[in-house]
């Protein structure tokens, strides 16, 4: 009997754990939302909440470079992030009686539900027991906030509102900067390196809604404002303000045709090497655009080839397209054919079809056939901004038509150079051939008077310069990823103590092991060199 009556008390049980787990459910506090969530993960990163003495013991050595990976991770939570939220977050993260009361009325000001947020959310029991940030992480995500606020509205097109905010956000974190120069130390313990990120943010996204806006004015306005950024980062040694502010002039320089400036810009100043890798990938692709205009095509070449393989395969197509766009275009200007697989790359192959229809037209050697693919793709190429360099093919158009000659027809009238290639006339035929003569791309004699060319045999190839050129291309490219390789090294901190007490050990195990008459003698022979 008593074994036919369990089975209703295990059932019993079962009940009463789904009871008690349903009110443990009930009573425990909801989630947070993503954006308070990723605050209050910042503040326990850097060390929020704790008493001064365990916070100066919390503290990174590089906040900087925390703020830095919190902002990657942060990416998720503010996706999907809309303006109520952000102004939902900052009531609840920001102390309105705290110094970042400006950013908190800054934030709320945006949004049309200031008023009712005032009233429902702002005294409620979770807020309470939550509590606002501390003096840790306060600054940081007020300048957080406020960028994903400017980069809502830039993607709403409201660009005037958003650059208005974006010069506010930018003033407030400049304002913090200054107050922590002129103490000893920093604002509550925390190094004031950590706003460092965040203001090269708030830069990049101005000049992202200035670009939008099209406003001359706003565009000569940020120059100078911009210089004066880049004089002030590099005298308080913030590497993430100089990268960014480096790319940004370099790209406004680029937008208004003014090559010559951004070459003097980038002779003259010094990119830091411990900047992160998107703004180095943007520093080198701007570096190639503006080499390549200046027909310093191998240089180019070698910044554009680095940019792609430092660039992220998971993110960023758009930039990945470009720069793979121009390194096509300078392959071709040097007089190299790019690979076929390079135009059929995963989410390239649309963009890339004007320019595969251009290579082969170069390829085929004929002028005809080039100008009316170009013809063709003008407003793509203008839109990318590559036709001015598009343009400059027409002699490497010609060069490959007769290297297709030189190797078929041992001998050839200049007319029929002229007809093959599409020139007007033997008479320019013949200039041409005369200065592929001189720059090497044809081994051959040109006959005025009876109006043809004659080529001669060709050479065998390791007779010439050909292979020690390509052989010193490579070495160049392996020790260029050798001193990359070393660079990127990271090394545990204090390993060296480690090796240095484990020898100071083995030393002091010798001396104990000695005698004392051995001491002695030692001792002695010491006094006689110093006698």
């Amino acid at each position: 009997m008593a074994k036919k009556e369990d089975p209703p008390k295990k059932d019993s049980e079962k009940k009463e754990e789904k009871d008690k787990g349903k009110k443990e459910e009930e009573n425990a506090a909801p989630p947070l939302p993503p954006l308070e969530a990723a605050g209050r993960r910042l503040e326990r990163l850097l060390g929020g909440g704790l008493s001064d003495k365990d916070r100066t013991l919390h503290t990174y050595s590089n906040p900087g470079k925390v703020v830095r990976r919190w902002l990657g991770t942060a990416s998720g939570a503010s996706g999907g992030a809309t303006l109520e939220d952000i102004s939902a977050a900052a009531t609840k993260l920001l102390d309105p009686a705290g110094r970042c009361s400006a950013g908190r009325v800054l934030l709320k000001a945006e949004t049309a539900a200031e008023t009712a947020m005032d009233v429902e959310g702002a005294e409620t029991p979770k807020m309470k027991e939550a509590g606002y940030l501390s003096s840790s992480a306060d600054r940081e995500v007020e300048g957080w906030l406020i960028s994903l606020m400017v980069r809502l509205l830039w993607k709403d097109n409201k660009f005037s509102e958003a650059f208005a905010l974006a010069q506010k956000g930018i003033d407030i974190l400049m304002g913090y900067l200054n107050a922590s120069a002129l103490k000893i130390t920093s604002m509550s313990g925390v190094s004031a390196a950590s706003l460092y990120p965040l203001l090269a943010r708030m830069f990049r996204f101005r000049s992202l809604v200035a670009e939008s806006l099209n406003d001359p004015a706003v565009a000569a306005s940020l120059r100078q404002d911009m210089a004066r950024g880049q004089n002030m980062a590099c005298l308080r040694r913030d590497v993430d303000c100089q990268a960014t502010l480096i790319n940004l002039m370099l790209q406004d320089l680029l937008n208004n045709a003014q090559v010559e400036q951004a070459q003097k810009l980038l002779a003259n100043s010094t990119f830091p090497d411990s900047a992160s890798n998107n703004q180095l990938c943007r520093y080198l692709y701007y570096s190639g655009r503006i080499q390549s205009l200046r027909l310093e095509y191998t240089s180019a070449f070698s910044n554009l080839s680095q940019c792609l393989r430092k660039a992220p395969t998971n993110t960023g197509l758009g930039f990945r397209i470009a720069a793979q766009r121009l390194l096509i275009i300078v392959q071709l200007l040097m007089g190299e054919i790019p690979d076929r697989h390079v135009f059929l790359s995963k989410g390239m192959k649309r963009e890339l079809s004007p320019y595969l229809a251009i290579t082969q037209a170069v390829r085929q050697g004929d002028l005809g056939v080039f100008h009316q693919v170009v013809a063709e793709q003008v407003t793509r190429l203008q839109q990318d901004g590559t036709h001015t360099l598009i343009s400059r093919l027409a002699q490497q158009v010609v060069k490959a038509g007769l290297r297709k000659l030189h190797v078929s027809y041992s001998r050839l009238s200049l007319q029929d150079v002229a007809d093959r290639l599409g020139l007007p006339s033997a008479t320019s035929a013949e200039f041409v051939v005369a200065k592929a003569v001189r720059d090497g791309v044809l081994d051959a004699t040109i006959h005025h008077e009876e109006a043809y060319v004659q080529s001669h045999d060709l050479v065998d190839v390791y007779a010439t310069k050909e292979p020690a050129e390509a052989f010193h291309r490579r070495i160049a490219y392996c020790l260029t990823t050798h001193n990359d390789a070393v660079r990127a090294m990271r090394y545990p901190p204090d390993a060296y103590k480690k090796q240095l007490e484990a020898s100071r050990g083995n030393r002091r195990k010798r001396n104990d092991d000695k005698t004392d008459e051995e001491k002695a003698q030692e001792l002695e022979d010491e006094l006689d060199e110093f006698d």
